[in-house]
């Protein structure tokens, strides 16, 4: 078994995910309800859902504690922010070319919407200063990544000695992580499985047009817009970067539809890379909070939809203001129970369109959610890595540094 287990890990994880991709669709479609097999997605996700906010915890403290190199924080940030405002004017430019107007079902979504922007801000406000073990047990990154840095400053003073205590700890944490991403393909199985076996192939046909337009506007981010954004950054061929992240971060993200459960796997990604640590451990979890490309997408496209479907013309100011509106909600979508989804209201307010046909909007967002959600979160935290990396090799182009972008670094 233990010679089996070493020709299986010897193979590429990419390549194993493929094929446990394969096998789960196609398992899907001949037999139903084998639910060993929906239990490991469910356990796979549930694996990373529990190890990154301790990961985070603990390498944010670390990475605080031990900082000696320099970081490129700030450069990061600026990326976050940038594409995501990109994001949402690529997403308004493509429903002004394509105009969209939806079949109302007359099912609206019971839940509740943010009343505004400052509403969004204050839940992000309260998530920063919340119980730090409560954080850690709800999974609150905002939280987790305030308490971290707090402490990490703190323990600046602290000897030797405890400082190496945090770094182990972090350390063997990061190999946990490594042992649960080995199970990847196993998840993936997993959960293509569910998926498919549910839903059958008409996930893909439903609402056809409208998911064409979410999609096709995610795609263009990810390799059009992402990767010029990367190259005015680098001057460098930013595709092998670009692919290397799709590949790695945004295949697991796309099954897992979680930027929290896909944290870890970003992490070993930048380690890969040979990325500055003190600078991935919190970029990567802040990222998985307000770095939201793909949210953005979403809530302008079906803002915009709504407002054809309302027959009201939206003018170039406005426009605009949507643009803006949806770059802050989308940052603001990790601390509202629901995501990006139940910001669509908010959005929708900025034209005057009633509550109930805002609401049926979600409700139809919930309907495409298995391929919406999928791809707005493989864009979500492919970026994290892609922009991480990206800060750094700016950082290594300053200083004369030889490299190829997407290429492992790390022993």
């Amino acid at each position: 078994m233990k010679k089996i287990w070493q020709k299986w890990t010897d193979i590429s994880l990419i390549k194993r995910i493929l094929v446990g991709l394969i096998l789960g669709a196609i398992l899907g479609l001949l037999v139903k309800d084998l639910t060993f097999v929906e239990l490991l997605g469910t356990i796979f996700v549930s694996a990373l859902k529990a190890v990154a906010p301790v990961l985070v915890f603990f390498l944010v403290i670390s990475a605080l504690a031990n900082a000696k190199a320099q970081t490129n924080m700030k450069t990061i940030i600026i990326l976050y922010v940038i594409s995501t405002l990109v994001a949402a004017l690529v997403a308004v430019i493509a429903s002004f070319l394509f105009p969209i107007t939806l079949t109302l079902t007359g099912a609206a979504e019971e839940a509740t919407s943010p009343s505004g922007i400052g509403e969004v801000l204050s839940t992000v406000i309260l998530n920063i200063v919340a119980n730090p073990v409560d954080a850690l047990t709800n999974a609150n990154y905002i939280g987790i990544l305030a308490w971290g840095a707090v402490l990490g400053i703190a323990l600046r003073k602290a000897t030797d000695n405890t400082k190496s205590i945090f770094s182990n700890i972090s350390d063997a944490v990061s190999q946990v992580v490594r042992w649960v991403i080995n199970l990847a393909p196993f998840g993936i199985f997993g959960l293509v499985y569910t998926s498919v076996s549910t839903s059958g192939l008409e996930i893909f046909t439903e609402y056809g047009q409208l998911l064409l337009i979410l999609v096709g506007c995610m795609l263009i981010i990810a390799l059009i817009t992402n990767p010029l954004i990367v190259f005015l950054n680098i001057r460098k061929n930013p595709y092998p970067l670009v692919l290397r992240c799709l590949k790695e971060s945004g295949i697991t993200a796309f099954f897992t539809r979680s930027s929290a459960a896909n944290i870890p796997v970003n992490m070993e990604l930048c380690r890969k890379l040979g990325l500055n640590k003190d600078s991935y451990s919190v970029s990567i979890p802040l990222g998985a909070t307000i770095n939201m490309a793909g949210a953005a997408v979403t809530i302008a496209v079906m803002a915009m939809a709504a407002s054809h479907t309302a027959g009201i013309n939206v003018d170039l100011p406005t426009a605009v203001i949507l643009c803006v509106l949806a770059a802050v909600s989308a940052c603001g979508a990790s601390g509202v129970a629901g995501g990006s989804l139940l910001l669509i209201p908010l959005a929708c307010s900025l034209f005057g369109i009633a509550d109930n046909v805002a609401m049926e909007v979600v409700a139809i967002g919930f309907i495409i959610g298995v391929i919406q959600d999928s791809c707005e979160t493989a864009l979500n935290s492919s970026s994290d890595a892609l922009f991480t990396a990206t800060a750094e090799y700016k950082l290594w182009n300053k200083e004369g540094r030889d490299y190829k972008p997407g290429q492992d670094i790390a022993a």
